[in-house]
């Protein structure tokens, strides 16, 4: 009776999963996450780092950015509209900020107010040396030039052409300019060359970039909005850009490669099952334990992170042929058992081995939670909950389902278990040692082939045109890199705006290096108090005293004292500091809003993002913030890559404490023969590592990873074969083949993943699998009587 309880528990605790599955697919109508930044790493040890990058991020995510082109302005504004009015069509999807005379004056009216403390640092420097003649020229000038440059109000509101000055060169931060109720950018053209020309469609998303909905509704109304541009001019020349495009191509992946994987492993077991048992039963048995696996895995991890990332699924995918294992295992016993004896005790004698088997998988899967990679860590998570999953249905389900009746061998069974008797035993002798001689060449070799790479930019996998329109959109648009900045922390804001003042002037000589064509900060905007105040005092010693070069204006076009008084009072009255939060709270700052951080862990903080980074100079960037305070580098790139390669050598290290873990484990139970059961995974690893080298392929931290999950899979084979180690009885042999088999499937499939760490996994998965098939009939067996002290090979 006590296993006919736990049956009914099981079955109680299998209801529960189910329901919560239903609630969460068809009630919640949850979607998998498909933010690719939920799988880094979290900078902990830094909460205001980590805030920068997301901050950063986040600005740029919910934005959609479209270049309209033509080689004619007409054609350029003819497709535009057209594009436009497709996108209108769904006026809850995009919010843009029309471009007419209102919204220039709008955005033009706040520094007006400030303009008396707005001068550049050429303009500062020369205020500095220029004799007052410079000055009575320049204003002179300014009044009977027609052309002088544009004209922000009135003569006596900027008689020296300073604030236009300022305005020009914020205007350089950007080369969009408004152009006819557009926005316009042209392409630079060769000498000869006709260059397009381009209207900006800039559009923020309403609803979140990585949302299905975002997802399923922006790439169909992109895609009729081109079809309707290019019937509007034939030659239109489109580049969209934006993360919601990236996200959409990475979910329909994720979405393709689950189906192929997890159904094409369902269909391999289900094939190669009735080829062995030739009935019905054993296969619905064992997609029961499957399916319990999965759904229970996916409600666990849920209830625990929240949410389940989509890739975490495809990984979860490949599961199928891991937790099959106890199920496959269980029914060849029964077959090869008398079918007198009771399932229940049957299930008694295979305890050791099949929770042996189970501990040591679990050990594989949770060596992926020791990394800081959020994403890996759920997937080590679901999987060891699957597999516990998986196995807790066998131990509780299949001894009263396989009650009566006995399981008899198909002819693939009957053929395949005939192998291992023909299967070569390794002696201690001299082809032995000549093979272990060449094989230890062999390996050596293709071990010295290998060379680490850990970029994280190597397991990039957006589609070639989406990664080729954001890199020509970059350079029309000279946009910044939202993963390399710098980020400036102070006490106040004061003091983070005197810190980025004290840094643009670090970075001045790299412009004129060609390192970067430039930087965007919030000082470009709004000066510290100290640099204001220093220029206001400037100003009315040099351009605003009684004695100054407005006396000498006058008297060329014949006006009085009292309209130099009129004039210099107008222009202090525009002398009054500007704020940064009269800056956050005006129009104008909607585009660099994103560089300020405001309070953050008690500091005050803001970035500093870089245009035209040439990456040769990267050197000369890191150190460019060296003895500055408050100021620091931010290679997000950088940072990630040096995660992966120290933990690729940190989960080396965990890889090895696993194999000692395991072999402690097993040392009770088998004793002298622990060693045969450790031996063909540590030689299939090796010989993968080798294979990996010799195919040119850098070393990668997901390499390793899935050397840790193969000592997790080839140790249940070890132990399957050392559980009846005579060669006459092929049921162990059955076993581990039928799980192999059905391993190399599903990692051979997830290996055909296009996301490169996963097929950097599977890859890994699928030759060491096939390895540890090969190689563990070899160390299984010897023709003499092991003793509990040794073995002879």
């Amino acid at each position: 009776m006590p296993g006919k309880r736990l049956a009914l528990l099981w079955l109680l605790a299998v209801s529960l999963l189910l329901g919560h599955n239903a609630w969460l697919w068809l009630g919640q109508r949850i979607t998998p996450d498909t933010d690719i930044l939920a799988l880094l790493p979290v900078q902990e040890r830094d909460p205001v780092l980590q805030q920068s990058f997301l901050h950063m991020v986040d600005a740029a995510q919910q934005r959609l950015v479209v270049l309209v082109g033509a080689e004619d302005w007409a054609d350029a504004k003819k497709a535009a509209d057209a594009y436009r009015a497709v996108l209108d069509t769904q006026p809850g999807m995009f919010a843009s900020t029309p471009v007419n005379d209102k919204t220039q004056d709008d955005w033009l009216a706040l520094f007006q107010r400030h303009r008396l403390a707005l001068l550049t640092a050429e303009q500062e420097q020369r205020l500095r040396v220029e004799p007052a003649g410079h000055w009575e020229e320049a204003a002179l000038g300014r009044m009977y030039n027609a052309f002088g440059g544009p004209k922000l109000g009135s003569w006596q509101d900027d008689p020296y052409g300073l604030f236009a000055g300022w305005m020009q060169e914020r205007a350089q931060e950007t080369p969009v300019r408004p152009r006819d109720g557009y926005l316009f950018v042209a392409e630079k053209g060769g000498a000869g060359s006709n260059p397009r020309q381009y209207v900006l469609l800039p559009m923020t998303l309403k609803v979140p970039a990585f949302s299905i909905t975002a997802q399923d509704t922006v790439l169909p109304l992109l895609a009729r909005a081109a079809e309707a541009a290019r019937k509007a001019v034939p030659k239109v020349d489109l580049i969209p850009a934006g993360v919601v495009l990236h996200a959409a191509a990475a979910s329909g992946q994720a979405h393709r490669e689950m189906s192929t994987i997890g159904l094409g492993s369902l269909a391999g077991i289900v094939l190669l099952t009735w080829l062995a048992f030739h009935t019905l039963r054993p296969i619905l048995l064992i997609l029961l334990s499957i399916g319990v696996g999965c759904l229970g895995a996916f409600s666990v991890c849920w209830l625990l992170f929240g949410r389940v990332h989509l890739l975490t699924l495809v990984f979860g995918a490949s599961l199928i042929g891991v937790a099959q294992d106890y199920g496959i295992y269980f029914l060849f016993n029964r077959m090869a058992a008398d079918p007198a004896l009771d399932s229940r005790a049957l299930l008694k004698k295979l305890m050791p081995g099949l929770s042996l088997t189970l501990l040591a998988a679990v050990i594989g899967y949770m060596g992926l939670a020791f990394t800081p990679f959020p994403g890996l860590r759920a997937m080590a998570v679901f999987s060891a909950l699957g597999l516990v999953f998986a196995w807790l249905t066998v131990i509780c389900w299949f001894p009263p389902l396989l009650k009566g009746g006995a399981l008899k061998p198909g002819a693939l069974a009957r053929g395949y278990g005939g192998l291992l008797r023909r299967w070569p035993s390794p002696r201690l002798n001299a082809p032995t040692l000549a093979l272990a001689a060449v094989f230890a060449v062999a390996a050596g070799a293709g071990l010295m082939r290998l060379h680490p790479n850990d970029d994280i930019r190597l397991l990039q996998n957006s589609p070639k045109r989406l990664v080729q329109d954001q890199i020509r959109l970059g350079k029309l648009l000279d946009a910044p890199t939202p993963v390399q900045f710098y980020l400036v922390r102070g006490a106040s804001e004061e003091e983070v705006l005197q810190r980025e003042e004290a840094l643009k002037l670090r970075l001045a000589p790299l412009v004129e290096r060609g390192v970067i064509g430039g930087w965007q900060a919030m000082s470009n905007w709004v000066p510290s108090l100290r640099t204001q105040d220093s220029r206001r005092a400037l100003l009315e010693e040099k351009l605003l005293a009684p004695d100054g070069p407005l006396r000498a204006v006058a008297r060329q076009v014949e006006e009085d004292a009292n309209w130099v008084a009129a004039t210099v009072e107008l222009q202090r009255a525009a002398g009054k500091p500007l704020t940064l939060q009269a800056f956050l709270d005006a129009p104008s700052s909607e585009p660099w809003r994103h560089l300020w951080l405001g309070r953050a862990e008690g500091v005050y903080a803001s970035i500093v993002a870089l245009r035209g980074m040439n990456y040769s100079g990267l050197p000369a960037l890191r150190t460019a913030a060296d003895g500055l305070a408050g100021v620091q580098w931010v290679d997000k790139v950088g940072e990630i890559s040096t995660v992966l390669g120290r933990y690729r050598v940190y989960m080396g290290w965990v890889v090895l404490a696993a194999y000692g873990l395991v072999f402690a484990l097993l040392l009770p139970r088998y004793r002298g023969r622990a060693w045969r059961v450790l031996a063909p995974t540590a030689l299939a690893s090796v010989a993968t590592l080798a294979a990996v080298g010799y195919a040119g392929h850098s070393l990668q931290l997901f390499h390793v990873l899935g050397l840790m999950l193969l000592l997790g899979v080839g140790v249940d084979y070890g132990i399957f074969m050392q559980e009846q180690p005579d060669r006459r009885d092929a049921t162990p042999w059955l076993a581990v083949g039928l799980s192999a088999a059905n391993t190399i499937l599903s990692f051979g499939l997830l290996g055909l993943s296009g996301t490169p760490a996963l097929q950097a996994f599977g890859l890994t998965m699928l030759i060491g699998t096939a390895l540890v098939w090969l190689l563990v009939p070899c160390f299984a067996y010897t023709d003499n009587k092991e003793s509990d002290n040794g073995a002879a090979i």
